[in-house]
């Protein structure tokens, strides 16, 4: 079990690092178009495309490392004012729901990235790119965070700290 836990949360560190590189290539790709617009150039069109797709690997490969480490967006104002019973019952559910919803987006987006293979879709802008390598990032991802949020509900710790306000 202990070995399935390292590989996992190596998984999950391994797309949080391709996340963070996916963020430097978006600025580099921005600077450069903008470079070459204003030095009257065409930019390449391989490089707004890049882009497009580095804002969905982004989101999706970097999502799981958030959720693990709190760095989602979640309002405690009413966790903060529920007694310490009431807040960790009232944490739990909210983690069951993110599983429950992790669970439903990872199940369509199998279904989608299926679809796609069965039909051989491509997306068809600077150049033709199998759309299953775009939607394999739902169900990875989402199958992802719904085990991180299982922490929650099944782990010592909370989602929510019961502190209102920002914390860092």
């Amino acid at each position: 079990m202990h070995m399935i836990s390292r590989t996992f949360a190596f998984l999950v560190n391994f797309f949080a690092v391709v996340a963070g590189a996916t963020l430097v290539w978006l600025m580099i790709s921005v600077i450069t178009s903008v470079l070459l617009r204003n030095a009257g150039l065409q930019p390449f069109a391989w490089l707004f495309t890049s882009a497009e797709y580095g804002l969905l690997y982004m989101t999706m490969l970097g999502a799981p490392w958030l959720v693990r480490e709190k760095g989602h967006v979640h309002i405690e104002l009413v966790t903060a004012a529920l007694p310490n019973k009431a807040r960790r019952i009232v944490s739990r559910i909210v983690a069951i729901l993110c599983v429950l919803v992790c669970v439903i987006l990872a199940w369509k987006g199998l279904e989608l990235f299926l679809k796609n293979i069965e039909r051989g879709d491509f997306d068809t802008r600077a150049y033709y790119y199998p759309r299953w390598m775009l939607t394999i990032t739902f169900p990875v991802s989402f199958g992802l965070m719904a085990i991180e949020f299982s922490h929650f509900v099944f782990g010592k710790d909370l989602m929510h700290s019961g502190e209102a306000g920002i914390h860092e």
